[in-house]
């Protein structure tokens, strides 16, 4: 990193903040321009000063800029701010949400490693493990994620990770994190969670125990669905190997998705916390709707582990799953009769989404494996915006009325 002439000043004064203070100034290092923003380097390469200057950054021997793929510092301000708000030593930047799952598993586990996964986790995951993780020889089972003892038991000599997404996607169930850390540690393995539903302003599963974060960023961490991102963050011991794997494979974020991301992270606490509140309403309302026959959402009295989500959570989050009277044909009337909700399979946006996750998200799985996750064709998933949630009642009443 080239030394920027603030840089010293900016991380000593972070000590200690709060959490919304390092979501707007962490990562920042100002050029000698003296910026105020966030600047963008988009740029593929970097020039040395002498062909010595270049062996040293090449060899490591040098810290500094190489090539884009790995190093650049649009992406490590993006890196650097995600750490601190996940309160990880260190945090990689990849293309996707997917890519950061791929990331975790190619640069730390071999053929041969046990994965145990959630049964309750989004359908391109269990792609992901069943189709090719499988074919290069990593063994993998899964397990109902809140059941502790089914995890215990599971547990191989040879595993290497556990990998569950608390909350789930979309059913909002839970897994004790802080429990499960403990479980996986005692027999060696480690804990990875995908947190992409909660983001680090509702929950910090590595602060609760768990080893390893993943992020869709293209989530809640954008915020208004203008591009795609995905994050890994743990110990530098883990994420060493994590940026070798980006190094020579390539799944690398581009500078100007960083800089989005940043822009987003500055508003996540207020706009998480105004989608939690839009979501426990439209939850509350849906509950008590003819033709609701189940509302799933941590933040009902009514879900098996509200209890759960209050003690490790700092707040229920933006997505509501329900299900309708009249399976498959109910849903689809249903999210036909709206007006104002976007139907897209997309979540975390200012704009409020619905989808019908048995034939979108989780349609490339088969009908066992949907029975398997709870995912039923009755099911609809709302991900709340910011709209008004007078507006999105109204809305939510045009689908009731075509059931």
């Amino acid at each position: 990193m080239s030394q920027d002439w603030d840089a010293g000043r900016l991380d000593s004064d972070l000590e200690g903040v709060a959490f919304d203070t390092l979501a707007v100034r962490a990562g920042q290092h100002r050029t000698p321009e003296g910026e105020h923003g966030d600047a963008m380097f988009l740029t593929s390469s970097y020039v040395f000063r002498t062909a010595a200057d270049a062996a040293a950054r090449f060899s490591g021997e040098v810290a500094g800029n190489v090539y884009s793929r790995y190093t650049n510092p649009t992406v490590r301000a993006f890196e650097e701010r995600m750490a601190a708000l996940e309160g990880a030593e260190q945090a990689v930047a990849t293309a996707t949400g997917m890519a950061a799952i791929l990331s975790v598993v190619m640069s730390l586990c071999s053929a041969g490693d046990h994965i145990l996964v959630s049964r309750s986790v989004f359908g391109s995951t269990i792609s992901l493990f069943e189709k090719y993780f499988k074919r290069f020889g990593v063994q993998v089972d899964y397990v109902p994620l809140a059941e502790l003892a089914g995890w215990d038991a599971a547990i191989k000599p040879n595993t290497r990770l556990l990998f569950v997404e608390s909350p789930s996607n979309p059913l909002a169930e839970l897994v004790d994190i802080a429990a499960l850390a403990e479980i996986a540690h005692a027999k060696g393995a480690m804990l990875v969670v995908d947190n992409c539903f909660c983001t680090p302003a509702l929950q910090q599963p590595l602060k609760l125990g768990a080893d390893i974060v993943v992020h869709s960023a293209t989530k809640f961490i954008d915020g208004q669905g203008r591009c795609m991102g995905g994050v890994v963050a743990g110990r530098s011991e883990q994420m060493k190997e994590v940026v070798g794997f980006l190094r020579t494979a390539g799944p690398t974020l581009s500078p100007f998705n960083a800089w989005i991301f940043l822009k987003g992270l500055e508003t996540l606490n207020l706009r998480m916390r105004a989608h939690c509140a839009s979501a426990q309403a439209l939850a509350e309302w849906l509950e008590q709707q003819d033709g609701i026959e189940k509302v799933h959402y941590a933040g009902l009295k009514s879900h098996p582990q509200h209890a759960l989500a209050q003690r490790q959570q700092r707040g229920f989050g933006a997505v509501v799953s329900f299900e309708v009277r009249g399976g498959k044909e109910g849903a689809w009337r249903f999210i036909d009769a709206t007006r104002l909700i976007s139907i897209t399979a997309n979540l975390g946006d200012s704009k409020t989404t619905i989808t019908h996750p048995s034939t979108t998200s989780h349609g490339r799985l088969a009908p066992q494996e949907r029975a398997a996750a709870g995912i039923q064709d009755s099911l609809i998933r709302i991900a709340v915006g910011l709209e008004d949630v007078t507006d999105l009642q109204a809305d939510l009443a045009r689908g009731l009325a075509a059931l």
